[in-house]
């Protein structure tokens, strides 16, 4: 029986997200769920071997590209996590071989994944494979891999295949087809490691990977000379391999040798480090990060493992670059929705990081203003003033969202957000509001904070169109979150959150002219802002307004109470509606089935605004309307049934 080599790493069931048997079908989610990342870096959890159909991803905050897409992507760059084995030209793969045992822990309070699979190959010969790899949480540019190999019925030669992986590519999209975004610059070997440059094909960020490993053969240790080799084992020999890399991004320059030269200078300080130097310092700073962030559930083993797979997950992704990047929808762990920033950024995720990391959360509100020149340039081609922020962002800040995609039924549907889900405007500047609130950061604000809500408020204030008849605003053709319900008129959520937007930049502008006037007085002449412009703000705030029926209940938006009567009467056990299959998807749109909604977020959102009776009155009403089919939903609708006393519902959700 092989030693479990790793055990050490695995002993804590509290904190271990588990993969006890390989299935094929499961593959790229599993990947998305063993993903590992220090906010520089993120890696998905590929398999070493990448079996056919993995989809391995290597991933650098803010490093995006476009060429030979439809909009501009996250990059996927090459990865440096592979290593395949062949005996007797059979590759050790659990797609190729027969798997006697496989598991692979996630220890996500040490942010280590750890590997052990036992392969037989034709003649049924036993291989045990041990891994344990981490993405460095100590030193942001590099990663660390671990393999101990072990034959045990027979010595053989092994032919070993490693290195950096330059194939990979980013998936295609309806009908895209498989994209590479960067160039090879130049590759090669030096001083027993190897290393890649590339270079993005649009922005033309140089990026820098360099990569080295050893094996230990009992107490000898040999630096491998070459990626490519083969090497004797004798049986119930075992052979570990240890492979360090070092992955960083440059701006575009002609001096790639400088690069090269720094790059190799401070790998090779790394690759000369002791292993275990490097996982205890790396395990020091996940120990750190986790004093700061660790939520306790006595009550529930379950909830207990989901609440900390997802801190870890953020804490994988939390970075300060002075604002050159912000959090994705699907974070570094792979593709999906191709490593935009909606407005989850800064109303679901930042909240987390305000309290636990604030510069992580300072760092998402200076992305935003680093691309206030774009938000300027969006409102005017829209027809207004001010800034309008892009529905979904990448590098620029201009919008880059896809013209058609997939619907929940799989047909393929146009995509009208970027046109008319403006509402994310309003949640920018709730986020900064909020960020001043707990940390009272005054030179953010003076920075970049009070611009950003003039800024909003100044685009709100030309966005609305005003009745004087019957001294009222409106809000016309827009989306708000619940997209089921597209092009509508005086939806709740966005008129609400601009009204906030005005009410709040006009306040601060007051506040502003009291403790610092001549602060506001540069503002203004950058902004070239006056009182009277503010003034209008306040006024405009005051005509936007919301229909309520005679039961409390706020109209989603105008003419949503004479669509279609349409409930939700059954659930699955998750607690997640059923929708009948005789409702078409492209039919939603005539019922009162909603995708989220929207007026439950506004009540949480803008909790201090609204009574206790109205917040049980349109729970008690949406709640009976909302399919959920967005990820963002059940986590808002188990706040507002906690609030409201409606715990049973809290629960399922």
């Amino acid at each position: 029986m092989i030693k479990d080599l790793y055990t050490r790493y695995t002993e804590d069931d509290a904190w271990l997200i588990k993969e006890n048997e390989w299935v094929r079908s499961l593959q790229t989610i599993r990947e998305a769920q063993l993903a590992q990342g220090n906010g520089y870096m993120g890696m998905r959890g590929v398999l070493e071997e990448i079996p056919y159909d993995a989809m391995p991803g290597t991933y650098l905050a803010g490093v995006y590209d476009k060429m030979t897409a439809q909009v501009t992507e996250l990059v996927n760059l090459p990865n440096p996590f592979n290593f395949k084995f062949t005996v007797k030209g059979e590759k050790l793969d659990v797609v190729a071989m027969d798997i006697v045992l496989h598991r692979r822990v996630l220890n996500l309070k040490k942010g280590l994944l750890v590997r052990h699979t036992i392969y037989q190959n034709s003649t049924k010969s036993l291989f045990d494979y041990q891994s344990l790899r981490f993405v460095s949480m100590s030193n942001k540019n590099i990663g660390v891999m671990q393999i101990a190999l072990t034959s045990q019925d027979e010595s053989c030669e092994v032919d070993i295949n490693t290195g950096i992986d330059t194939s990979v590519f980013n998936a295609g999209v309806l009908t895209e087809g498989r994209k590479r975004h960067f160039r090879i610059k130049e590759l090669g070997q030096f001083r027993n490691a190897g290393y890649v440059a590339i270079e993005t094909l649009e922005q033309r960020h140089t990026i820098i990977c360099c990569s080295g490993f050893y094996y230990e053969i009992g107490r000898k240790k040999v630096y491998a000379k070459d990626n490519i080799f083969k090497l004797k084992i004798k049986k119930g020999q075992t052979v570990k391999f240890t492979k360090i890399f070092y992955i960083k991004r440059y701006p575009y320059s002609s001096n790639l040798n400088r690069y090269k030269k720094e790059s190799f200078q401070k790998f090779y300080q790394v690759f000369q480090s002791p292993f275990l130097r490097l996982i205890h310092r790396h395990i020091k700073a996940w120990d750190t990060l986790w004093e700061r962030a660790d939520v306790q559930i006595r009550e529930s083993v379950g909830l207990q493992h989901a609440l900390r797979f997802n801190i870890y997950h953020m804490l994988s992704c939390a970075h300060s670059d002075k604002g050159f990047s912000s959090i994705g929808a699907r974070m570094l762990s792979g593709e999906g929705y191709r490593g935009h920033i909606f407005w989850d950024a800064e109303i679901f995720l930042m909240p987390f990081y305000l309290f636990v990391m604030p510069k992580v959360a300072k760092n998402m509100l200076m992305y935003r203003y680093n691309r206030l020149p774009a938000a300027r340039d969006i409102a005017k081609g829209a027809g207004f003033r001010g800034a309008m922020f892009a529905w979904e962002s990448a590098d620029t800040g201009y919008d880059e969202t896809p013209s058609w995609a997939k619907d929940i039924d799989g047909s393929i549907v146009r995509i009208y957000t970027h046109r008319m889900e403006h509402h994310i405007t309003a949640d920018i500047a709730y986020a900064v509001y909020k960020y001043y609130v707990v940390t009272r950061d005054e030179e953010f604000m003076k920075q970049a904070g009070y611009e950003l809500l003039f800024e909003t408020a100044r685009f709100w204030a030309s966005r609305i169109e005003f009745d004087r008849r019957r001294n009222k605003s409106h809000i016309r053709h827009v989306i708000g979150p619940d997209e089921f319900h597209i092009d509508v008129n005086d939806n709740a959520f966005t008129n609400m959150m601009a009204k906030w937007n005005l009410s709040t930049a006009y306040r601060l502008f007051g506040a502003l002219k009291k403790k610092s006037p001549q602060e506001l007085e540069r503002l203004q002449k950058t902004l070239d802002l006056s009182a009277q412009e503010a003034r209008g703000w306040k006024d405009a705030a005051t005509t936007l307004t919301m229909k309520v029926n005679n039961k409390g209940v706020i109209e989603q938006f105008d003419g949503y109470f004479k669509l279609k009567k349409i409930t939700v009467s059954e659930t699955d056990e998750d607690g997640m509606p059923i929708v009948s299959p005789k409702l078409k998807t492209k039919k939603l749109s005539k019922t009162q089935l909603v995708k989220q909604a929207d007026v439950l977020m506004l009540l949480y959102l803008l909790a201090d605004t609204f009574s206790h009776p109205t917040k049980v009155a349109n729970f008690d009403f949406y709640i009976k309307h909302v399919l959920h089919k967005s990820s963002l939903s059940p986590a808002i609708h188990s706040l507002l049934a906690s609030e409201c006393h409606r715990l049973l519902r809290a629960n399922t959700l």
